[in-house]
């Protein structure tokens, strides 16, 4: 029997975005180190935006979730937000969290974070009872800790944009040196007329035949990467 997943719905942040605030949490290491602060750094490459996290699921309820991902996603457009200023929670005072900030004004992450919430409820997943709170981690305090004086001078500082065009369905991994994060599925945004649009198209395709007898495909057929599989860079 397949091992359970441990799931969290996210939107990634755009490279601009991860190189202003890489270049910020090396200004925040040394400032931590100086001040004696033991805070484990995250990976830029694994910078994020949380919209729900899951927990511990079967492999078997993927197709579930990503169908309450679509219906989430349903005549959302993609949208922006711009990243700005650095916090700790629960407070700078006591971290154990530091995190950038997202400017939210338009409420696009806050609509999208509770219309996942509303419809992976009804597939038994906890609904979140804390008010969104649009962030990136950007390390974490090994025990509550006073940072304050580590993020004064960028407290206030605007970094850059990110585009939102995707949500993902990510696994989160557990491992001794942090969590590594794994794409399981990527759900695309687009406004409703789009959505109306590629289902229309779906359904005038016409069915597919390998061959001109009506037998099975061979193997061969599949050999350009429409099995799922990456194509062989070699190849």
């Amino acid at each position: 029997m397949a091992e359970n997943l441990r799931l969290f719905v996210g939107a990634r942040v755009s490279m601009a975005v991860v190189a202003d605030l890489s270049g910020a949490a090396e200004t925040l290491a040394r400032r931590a180190q100086q001040s004696n602060l033991r805070v484990r750094w995250v990976a830029p490459a694994t910078y994020h935006v949380t919209l729900k996290f899951l927990g511990w699921a079967r492999p078997d309820a993927v197709g579930a979730i990503g169908d309450a991902l679509r219906r989430a996603c349903t005549g959302v457009a993609p949208f922006s937000f711009r990243t700005e200023r650095l916090g700790a929670f629960p407070s700078p005072e006591r971290a154990t969290v530091v995190w950038a900030g997202v400017d939210d004004r338009g409420g696009h992450l806050t609509r999208l974070a509770e219309a996942i919430d509303k419809e992976t409820a009804a597939l038994g997943f906890d609904r979140e009872r804390r008010r969104f709170h649009a962030h990136v981690t950007l390390g974490r305090v090994r025990e509550p800790s006073d940072v304050s004086q580590a993020l004064l001078p960028l407290s206030e500082q605007v970094f850059s944009e990110t585009k939102v065009a995707e949500v993902v369905l990510f696994e989160s991994i557990m491992k001794s040196s942090g969590s590594e994060y794994s794409a399981v599925l990527r759900i695309p945004l687009e406004t409703a007329a789009e959505a109306a649009r590629r289902q229309t198209a779906a359904l005038q395709r016409p069915s597919f035949d390998a061959s001109t007898d009506g037998s099975a495909p061979s193997r061969s057929s599949f050999d350009d990467g429409d099995d799922g599989w990456e194509p062989d860079p070699a190849g």
